[in-house]
């Protein structure tokens, strides 16, 4: 073959190589031939779920602001309420010392007055455990002593110090003597 020969066949190969491009490219679009309207219709789709996301961060941060707020108004009182129960166990045992003597009346007034104002803000007295099986849940056993009967082995003899709650949440132990 002979020059002109070699030089017609390389531009003939080149000619079909480039077809085959050509005709490749009809098959798949290049990147910078993409629908403009798929394309905004991505972007929409990727804008509502953000817009989703942060709707739905939000809903949980304001249930569990309001979850907070609650908790917090039911025991804001806490520390004072604290701070008053010795107070309302020496008018108790101010009252016991009393019993026989009605002319103060005034301690049990002062004392009732006390008591419900505590209530109204959520202090809750628990009830007497003398008598009922140890709870260490609610009750602080102070000192155990020989039972006096085979009944209340186990169980509570004498209740110290009364326990109370504010809400939901034990603010102080009931203090209790044991039987063994």
């Amino acid at each position: 073959m002979s020059e002109k020969d070699l030089i017609k066949e390389d531009e003939m190969e080149d000619n079909v190589t480039d077809t085959a491009t050509q005709e490749g490219s009809t098959d798949q679009p290049n990147a910078e031939e993409v629908d403009p309207i798929e394309q905004m219709e991505k972007e929409i789709a990727d804008l509502k779920d953000q817009n989703l996301r942060l709707f739905a961060e939000f809903e949980n941060f304001r249930k569990r602001t309001a979850k907070e707020r609650i908790e917090l108004f039911g025991s804001a009182n806490q520390d004072l309420m604290t701070a008053l129960l010795p107070i309302l166990d020496d008018f108790e045992r101010a009252i016991k010392a009393q019993e026989g003597n009605t002319k103060d009346s005034g301690t049990q007034l002062i004392y009732n007055k006390l008591e419900n104002t505590l209530k109204n803000k959520g202090l809750k007295p628990m009830e007497d455990s003398t008598g009922k099986p140890f709870d260490a849940d609610l009750m602080e056993a102070v000192t155990q002593i020989p039972a006096p009967s085979s009944k209340l082995k186990g169980k509570v003899v004498d209740e110290i110090e009364r326990g109370y709650q504010l809400g939901n949440k034990i603010l102080r132990y009931a203090k209790v003597v044991v039987g063994q």
